[in-house]
């Protein structure tokens, strides 16, 4: 093992399966010479060349378009979109075609598509390029979706979604690019299975569930909730669909209480579903309702002080678990 940053990850998984795989190629706005807007794709354009890290138009549907029929005809492309903001530009491609086509030809077509996209606050970038919606891809039928809270489960997931024979959404919060921790070497060939949650922390008195950038925050909540005598369980389901539920289950029949934590917004979130996925699998066991942590039901602010206010922090996941308690 050593410490290399999200971002190092992610390219790292990126290198690693276009060595491995003449057919994975990489292509979107940016991500050539430039290394991609935050930097994440780095010398690949230099090691692979431009056949294979391809810069495209600022047309999204156009984008996802040319991996769609890319995947369809023998390739595995991994098309990248700036920011999830801009799904609402190519949702049709992603939604109506991605995620259908397999259903719709009878499992005659295969669809090795990888969605790669940024996504949240914390810069300052205001309304148009700070939102987190995932949801709307989990209400998508047929396509998987991966959002990895640390440099280990972005290159084992990412590795996993390339080889995968469906179409996977993989989002990367913007806000954990610069993070690091523990990633093997190189040279070792890891994958991480998709359905498989990650329990980072143990306890007894309560169960958090957190996502991507919302994942270091519940640890550091857990830390500060320890030094007042209070054990709580902190779960990252690392892929939304599929979920792992019995795992986050199993967690809340030991604790009996469940809190969610995810940045996007409350109302009709990702939380509501997991929440109610609880509810039909453990219901009995609760002994409090369960509680949800996210964003207000406005658009990103772009002032500081009001996006601050506006992205759940550890001290709003102490605070929802004090409350149950």
């Amino acid at each position: 093992m050593r410490e290399i940053s999200y971002s190092q990850a992610v390219r790292e998984a990126l290198r690693e399966e276009m060595l491995r795989d003449p057919t994975v190629f990489m292509f979107g706005e940016d991500c050539g010479p430039y290394g991609g807007i935050y930097g994440v794709s780095g010398d690949l354009r230099q090691q692979f060349g431009e056949e294979r890290v391809r810069d495209t138009p600022i047309s999204e549907s156009a984008i996802i378009g040319c991996g769609i029929g890319a995947a369809m005809t023998g390739m595995r492309p991994v098309p990248e979109i700036m920011q999830t903001d801009f799904f609402g530009v190519c949702l049709d491609q992603i939604a109506n075609q991605a995620g259908q086509i397999r259903y719709m030809f009878g499992g005659k077509a295969k669809l090795p598509l990888v969605i790669r996209t940024a996504e949240g606050g914390g810069r300052g970038a205001a309304a148009h390029h700070s939102q987190c919606l995932e949801a709307w891809i989990l209400h998508s039928p047929g396509l998987l979706l991966a959002m990895p809270a640390t440099p280990y489960d972005a290159k084992g997931l990412l590795k996993t979604a390339i080889r995968c024979e469906d179409p996977v959404v993989f989002i990367e919060h913007k806000m954990l690019y610069r993070t690091t921790g523990p990633v093997p070497e190189e040279d070792d060939d890891y994958t991480i299975p998709f359905g498989v949650a990650s329990i980072l922390r143990e306890g007894t008195d309560a169960t958090v569930v957190a996502v991507s950038a919302m994942v270091p925050r519940a640890v550091t909540a857990a830390d500060k909730l320890a030094e007042e005598g209070i054990s709580v369980e902190v779960i990252d389901p690392r892929t939304i669909r599929p979920l792992d539920i019995d795992r986050i289950c199993e967690s809340v029949r030991k604790t009996h209480r469940a809190v969610i934590v995810h940045e996007a917004r409350r109302t009709g979130g990702i939380g509501a579903e997991i929440a109610c996925r609880i509810m039909e699998n453990a219901f009995d066991y609760l002994d409090a309702p369960i509680a949800r942590v996210a964003a207000w039901d406005t658009p990103v602010p772009f002032s500081p002080v009001l996006e601050k206010a506006y992205i759940p922090d550890e001290n709003d996941i102490a605070d929802a678990v004090r409350r149950m308690l």
